[in-house]
């Protein structure tokens, strides 16, 4: 069965490409979460319609995420922590901490999208990604200081 997807998915292809997939496939999975409609001339011309809308609300979002990218790489962040002897933490800092931080200086990022490369186990400055778009990752420099 041709269908045309909707939305982009991983094992079968990008939005509006028209793929040969099996019947049952389509019926029982595609077609009813939407993710793609069957191949005919009325749904490649309504695919054509969902497109500019998506693009238009993909270039809205990746202009978002580029304002606010700018805007937290002027933000630091400082966590304070209780230490051990030799400066060593107990435990390590989280994305969890991180975000918590952010949401008391006003922006609202959520912990899954905050990336650190490293585990943080001791005091010093760490730059930290936060990817906020598939193109925009913005770098925060953080502070572990003592409590």
């Amino acid at each position: 069965m041709k269908v045309i997807l909707r939305k982009d998915f991983e094992q079968l292809g990008r939005i509006g490409e028209v793929v040969e997939v099996k019947d049952g496939y389509a019926r029982n999975f595609l077609l009813p979460r939407q993710i793609a409609y069957n191949a005919t001339p009325g749904s490649i011309r309504a695919l054509e319609e969902e497109k500019k809308q998506v693009v238009k609300k993909l270039s809205k979002e990746l202009q978002e995420a580029q304002s606010l990218s700018a805007e937290l790489e002027s933000v630091s962040v400082t966590i304070p922590v209780k230490v051990g002897e030799e400066d060593k933490l107990f435990g390590t800092v989280t994305s969890q901490m991180i975000a918590e931080s952010l949401k008391e200086k006003g922006y609202d990022i959520d912990k899954r999208k905050i990336e650190i490369s490293e585990p943080i186990k001791a005091l010093g400055i760490y730059s930290v990604n936060i990817k906020l778009h598939h193109d925009v990752t913005a770098v925060v420099k953080t502070w572990v200081v003592r409590e």
